[in-house]
């Protein structure tokens, strides 16, 4: 059983559905959401489907909630994955911890460090020896810059430099 469940049908979770479809991992992958037709049920009932779900990752944009979802999902005996694409560049240097994203065309460089629940978006560029804390969000095509350090629960929004 290598299935995995997504916390969160909207945008997000379509994007991440889509994406690990691609890598080919999983043999069954479905949402819990209060709000989807889509979802095979609401949030609360997270821990019925241990048993028929092996993984689990949170796509929901507020960090807060991320983290927040990712401790209850761990607390329950669920594996929190990192979705890294194959399109992306992460050296082998880098850290990525548990229920990061790092989407396609973006840039994890040498010695990077990237916080528990973090999404690198694509076309971010992380450069060399920074630090992004837990929980961020570094945007479409924005740049930290080397030897920078990204609090926990940032938003590095589009094109920003931080």
């Amino acid at each position: 059983m290598n299935n995995l469940l997504i916390i969160g049908a909207g945008q997000y979770g379509a994007m991440l559905k889509e994406s690990a479809r691609a890598l080919n991992l999983y043999d069954k992958i479905d949402f819990l959401d209060d709000n989807s037709d889509e979802a095979i049920g609401k949030l609360e009932s997270y821990e019925q489907f241990r048993d028929k779900y092996k993984c689990a990752i949170v796509a929901i944009g507020c960090a807060d909630i991320r983290l927040d979802w990712t401790d209850k999902l761990k607390a329950a005996g669920y594996e929190i994955v990192t979705f890294i694409s194959p399109r992306a560049y992460v050296s082998p240097s880098a850290k990525i911890a548990e229920g990061c994203v790092i989407e396609p065309m973006s840039v994890v460089g040498t010695a990077v460090h990237i916080g528990r629940c973090s999404i690198v978006s694509s076309g971010a560029v992380v450069n060399h020896n920074s630090t992004v804390g837990e929980g961020c969000h570094i945007n479409c095509n924005a740049t930290v810059k080397s030897n920078s350090s990204v609090p926990p629960r940032t938003k590095v929004d589009y094109g920003e430099i931080f």
